[in-house]
């Protein structure tokens, strides 16, 4: 096949899909654009694209066959994150995300233990009593909440909070600072860098704490066996576990109830009646709610190519390209998926891509899915009457983040 260079720009999209007239992604649900099921099963998979980042227009090429997909998250020697940095939409220098080879290996084995899916598995229990301790406060007296903020996030953050051992008075500080580090506009940028010094110097603090004084949790891990690397690297690590862990398990937990609650399922008028007859088939159909509806709002981070190179559906690439992995397009490649654009809660396979792959798969994957799980349960069984307080139309989502979220999700039962 002929190479993917020599675009013009007529031919780029702007990239993210949703992106409106003022440089902001907009999307207006948790719906992805109808553009990934057609890049996946239509012409070579790589698509030119543009976008703005600081400023800076970077043009791009957009990933979307499966197969495609998972070479880029795989080959770290010849698609590197670290080379691509410029081009991010959020500065994850000094962290895993933006580390490629040795360094990545590093830094991520200080915590690796700690996500097992042995490790996770054994914080079952506590995860259940956490979720039914804030179900409790939710009902208390109540018909009606927020599910995202008076559910959802306290629930997740409490999760990521405990593992780190950091007090439950600071945790409420967490939520504001993630908003502005995870916002993608341009104009929230000094917003972002802003947050990101009042996190990390909050964290450093804790970081000191447990190195004169480890107590056992997972910023003294941190303080202990990562006491080589520098503040920055350290610093960075903790806030990327705080961010990451609270912030796209809540979304999860609220995105996936909209799903369940406004979508209808074969004889059934949604999807949650459906699982609430089949309690037995709740596991299969998160991983689908995952395949289809998956946290991001704008793909993969992007990758510098090292190397010419061809991909397995014959498109070649060269030094220098810019590349953005998309999951969301390969989770609708009909070449791995039957009926991709379908929400089959019995799927099976589902070897979705949502989690990345490959040494950049995410270290959280195991401990966010248990979460969603055990958070989205207790509601099934506690209170099989929950819906939307609001039509569906009306539930805002959150513009110019790294994550599909609702600003509110209103409930009742």
């Amino acid at each position: 096949m002929s190479a993917a260079g020599h675009d013009t720009d007529a031919d780029r999209i702007a990239h993210p899909f949703y992106m409106d007239a003022e440089g902001i992604n907009r999307p207006p649900g948790p719906e992805k654009h109808p553009l990934y099921s057609e890049f996946a099963a239509s012409g070579t998979g790589v698509v030119p694209i543009v976008r703005t980042v600081n400023g800076r227009r970077i043009e791009a090429r957009l990933v979307c066959r499966y197969a495609d997909v998972r070479e880029v998250l795989r080959r770290q020697d010849v698609f590197s994150r670290s080379a691509a940095a410029d081009a991010d939409d959020v500065d994850v220098s000094g962290t895993m995300l933006g580390m490629d080879g040795a360094e990545h290996a590093r830094v991520r084995g200080i915590v690796r233990d700690a996500f097992s899916r042995a490790a996770v598995a054994a914080l079952g229990e506590t995860l259940e009593k956490t979720a039914a301790d804030r179900l409790a406060t939710m009902r208390a007296g109540r018909r009606s909440a927020d599910l995202m903020a008076d559910y959802a996030i306290p629930f997740a953050l409490d999760t990521i909070c405990d593992l780190l051992g950091l007090p439950g008075d600071d945790r409420a500080k967490f939520r504001g600072w993630g908003d502005m580090f995870l916002g993608t506009a341009d104009l929230a940028r000094d917003e972002a860098a802003a947050s990101a010094l009042q996190m990390g110097g909050y964290l450093w603090e804790q970081i000191e704490q447990r190195r004169a004084e480890p107590s056992g949790d997972l910023l003294s891990r941190i303080a202990v066996e990562g006491a080589d690397e520098s503040p920055d690297v350290q610093i960075k690590l903790a806030l990327a576990l705080v961010v990451g862990g609270w912030e796209t398990a809540a979304s999860s937990i609220a995105r996936f109830v909209y799903v369940l609650r406004t979508h209808p399922y074969g004889d059934f008028e949604t999807a949650w009646d459906y699982l609430l007859a089949r309690p037995e088939e709740v596991d299969g159909a998160f991983t689908e709610l995952e395949r289809l509806y998956s946290t991001t709002a704008g793909d993969d981070m992007p990758r510098r190519v090292m190397a010419d190179v061809e991909l397995p559906s014959g498109v070649r690439l060269s030094e220098g390209d810019i590349v953005i992995p998309s999951h969301d397009a390969a989770n609708r490649d009909p070449r791995v998926f039957d009926d991709p654009a379908e929400m089959n809660l019995r799927r099976d396979p589902n070897a979705h891509m949502s989690y990345g792959f490959g040494t950049h798969y995410c270290i959280g994957a195991p401990l966010g899915s248990l979460e969603i799980r055990i958070a989205i349960r207790a509601l099934l069984r506690e209170l099989p009457t929950l819906r939307l307080a609001v039509p569906s139309g009306d539930v805002r989502w959150k513009a110019g983040h790294v994550i599909t979220t609702p600003e509110a999700l209103p409930v009742e039962w």
